[in-house]
């Protein structure tokens, strides 16, 4: 996998400059987070400038005019990189990361108000960087009181971000390339969980094999927090502890994908502890599993993901009656919403540099049509609470999610994900591998 190469790095910072007219654009990366004391969290580079630089270091701005591509950067420092790691430095985000000029990040404050000078539009999202929200202030601020010595200063804010996600919503051949990579990933961690699946074993030890996989194939590990719950874990949405045991005669809900080259998987699967689906979980599966056949067959160019939900949470519905959880006419449970205590979110959303992408869901007050380029997960799922006042006692503790990703092509869709099985023949035949 050749990941995503410098010329298109340099395309995609050509069509943002293209945009900004007489304009300059300011778009800062991420900041260390701490995590405890004196230790940090792995850093994971703003989406937004990893999608325009491909940049890994943390402390840095970059600033865009139609003319040129100006860096500001951490520059070397033998002592901070024994401690803390190499850095391309000043030097570097020129030769290696395409900008026209680069500068010390620590210069930033002094050359601000040469770059925002004259400048009728500034590019700028307030609210994102606290420390840079303050030097933009102050430099208008200086440069306004230059006014009568015939210093222009922007008349106009807009947010840079509006251009870039409209860019990052379309996925380039090479940028799909890289999803279909990490959806193998996922198959082969999803493989290694699965096959734990097993009366005894701990969620943490499936949790274990997952992120084994996504490092040992060169991933920078999951994508999101990877949800592993069995029994009624399984009914918790964002269940993140991983620390029960599995039983016998349970499912296990495994929400996890890889995170490569900054571009996420998401998939969950459902599978049966000991290999084989049985009693009301395998009905409920069955039920999810329809749903979801019944949301991909709305899928085609010009289909709306509210059109996808809608097809989902009929047939869903419909299994929820057979079921024995909701009573009544199927549209009348639609209209009603007396669904959503079983079924509570939307069937999918936007994927590619981050899980739940960026992306407009709607244009003009419409469900925005899906275009070739744009990534999508389809994720229909029953939850079945233990403790939830309209659950039937024969369903308690039941939860099933079935999660794929699609990318949409010029005459239909593309699943990233399908070789990892869901129909209950190939799960089980899967897990006995």
């Amino acid at each position: 996998m050749a990941g995503i190469s410098p010329a298109e790095y340099a395309e995609r910072r050509s069509r943002l400059q293209r945009e900004l007219g007489d304009g300059v654009a300011l778009i800062p990366g991420a900041r260390p987070r701490t995590r405890s004391n004196d230790t940090e969290h792995v850093f994971r580079q703003d989406s937004d400038l990893w999608y325009l630089t491909g940049f890994p270091q943390p402390e840095a701005v970059a600033a865009f005019s139609a003319e040129e591509f100006v860096f500001f950067v951490q520059p070397r420092d033998p002592l901070m990189e024994t401690w803390n790691g190499r850095r391309p430095g000043v030097e570097g985000a020129v030769e290696e990361y395409g900008a026209d000029r680069a500068y010390s990040i620590e210069e930033l404050p002094a050359r601000l108000p040469e770059l925002l000078r004259d400048r009728p539009r500034l590019f700028h999202s307030f609210g994102l960087d606290e420390e840079l929200d303050r030097r933009v202030v102050e430099t208008l601020g200086e440069l306004r009181r230059q006014v009568r010595r015939g210093v222009g200063t922007p008349g106009e804010i807009f947010s840079p971000h509006d251009i870039v996600h409209r860019m990052r919503t379309h996925k380039s051949a090479a940028e799909v390339e890289v999803m279909r990579a990490a959806a193998e990933i996922s198959r082969e961690a999803h493989a290694a969980a699965g096959r734990l699946c097993r009366p005894g074993v701990w969620e943490y030890e499936l949790e274990a094999a997952l992120h084994q996989v996504f490092r040992s194939r060169g991933g920078s590990g999951p994508a999101y927090n990877s949800i592993v719950g069995s029994g009624d874990n399984a009914t918790v949405l964002h269940y993140v502890e991983n620390r029960s045991q599995l039983r016998d005669g349970q499912v296990v809900l495994i929400d996890a994908g890889v995170e490569l080259e900054g571009y996420a998987s998401d998939v969950t699967r459902t599978y049966p502890v000991g290999g084989r689906y049985r009693g009301e979980a395998r009905a409920v599966y069955e039920a999810v599993l329809a749903a979801q056949q019944a949301a991909f067959d709305v899928i085609r160019p010009g289909a709306t993901l509210k059109q996808i939900h809608d097809a989902a949470v009929r047939t869903l519905v419909e299994g929820m009656v057979e079921l024995g959880a909701l009573e009544g006419g199927v549209d009348e449970l639609i209209e009603s919403e007396d669904y959503r205590a079983f079924y509570m979110h939307s069937t999918g959303h936007f994927l590619g540099l981050d899980v739940h992408d960026v992306g407009q869901y709607s244009i003009g007050g419409e469900p925005r049509p899906l275009e070739p380029g744009m990534c999508f997960t389809v994720e229909p799922g029953l939850y079945f609470s233990a403790d939830g006042e309209k659950t039937p006692e024969r369903l308690r503790g039941i939860g099933v999610r079935i999660e794929d990703d699609v990318v949409m092509t010029e005459d239909g869709y593309e699943t990233l994900t399908d070789a990892i099985p869901k129909r209950i023949d190939q799960v089980e035949a899967w897990l006995r591998e």
